[in-house]
């Protein structure tokens, strides 16, 4: 048999708990905030340009090969960070792989390119027309645009679902490297 003071111990634990629990909130578990959205993107704007952008996620093989062997992935998209950004690997797998990172900053599209130069140049684009998404530079860090090699500007045309046309413009002592580096790759199947 239990003891009054016991019993009473018991009670005063069960109280305090309860009214713990009520004051922490802990009557029921607190849902998972959703992910926020971004405002819509004005048509024709750099922004409305990453949803185009998340279309292109998977490999890309070069239908005149430039960069490596016929059938060979010469870019990888893919989209991360719940939708915020698409990333892109040129030459994949390779010792000259390079990153680029293209994500919204309010109506503008921009892309961080993590080169094979030991550079980082950022492009924007603020406008796109039509199916071509055209990208300047805006900065960068580890790059003086007025002597160091870097990308100047990219342009990406959209030729379709399963083809597009990438051109990388790069830059040399404050002025374009001719020709630029074009790419035209198709979506590679299965």
């Amino acid at each position: 048999m239990k003891t009054p003071a016991a019993l009473a111990c018991r009670m005063l634990v069960a109280a305090l708990l309860a009214s713990s629990m009520a004051l922490l909130g802990a009557e029921e578990p607190k849902k998972p905030d959703a992910l926020p959205t971004p405002a819509p993107a004005p048509p024709g704007s750099g922004a409305a340009a990453l949803e185009k952008l998340k279309a292109l996620a998977g490999d890309w093989v070069e239908v005149e090969p430039k960069m490596g062997p016929a059938g060979h992935v010469a870019d990888s998209y893919r989209v991360t960070g719940a939708g915020s950004a698409v990333v892109s690997t040129l030459a994949p797998g390779t010792p000259h792989e390079m990153v680029s990172v293209y994500h919204r900053d309010g109506t503008d599209l921009v892309m961080t390119h993590y080169c094979a130069a030991q550079n980082q140049p950022r492009v924007r684009a603020r406008t796109v027309t039509g199916n071509v998404i055209a990208m300047d530079f805006d900065g960068g860090t580890n790059v003086d645009p007025a002597k160091d090699v870097h990308i100047h500007a990219v342009r990406i045309e959209l030729l379709g679902p399963d083809e597009i046309r990438e051109e990388w413009i790069g830059w040399k002592g404050g002025k374009p490297e001719i020709p630029s580096l074009i790419l035209h790759l198709k979506r590679k199947k299965g």
